[in-house]
């Protein structure tokens, strides 16, 4: 029984330094905020960036490297 209870106040012992060590650390310590600058590339906000789900088509086409072909001239409204 005496090796329990010293094996209890043990415990407890470390727990007490692992709290006043804690507390030790938020008096004590005080944080430097700082600017953080995330990038996020443009295919990943137009929603190409990620993995179409089997047997589903991708609702944007896959980007490729050939240049996009000249957009024809709209023709006028017929009247």
């Amino acid at each position: 029984m005496p090796t329990l209870i010293r094996l209890v106040i043990l415990l407890l012992f470390l727990a007490g330094l692992g709290y006043a060590g804690m507390i030790a650390l938020v008096a004590f310590v005080e944080p430097t905020p700082k600017e953080v600058t995330v990038r996020i590339p443009t295919r990943d906000l137009l929603g190409g960036g990620e993995p179409a789900l089997p047997g589903v088509q991708s609702q944007l086409p896959a980007p490729s490297q050939q240049a996009p072909a000249p957009a024809e001239p709209a023709e006028p409204p017929a009247q």
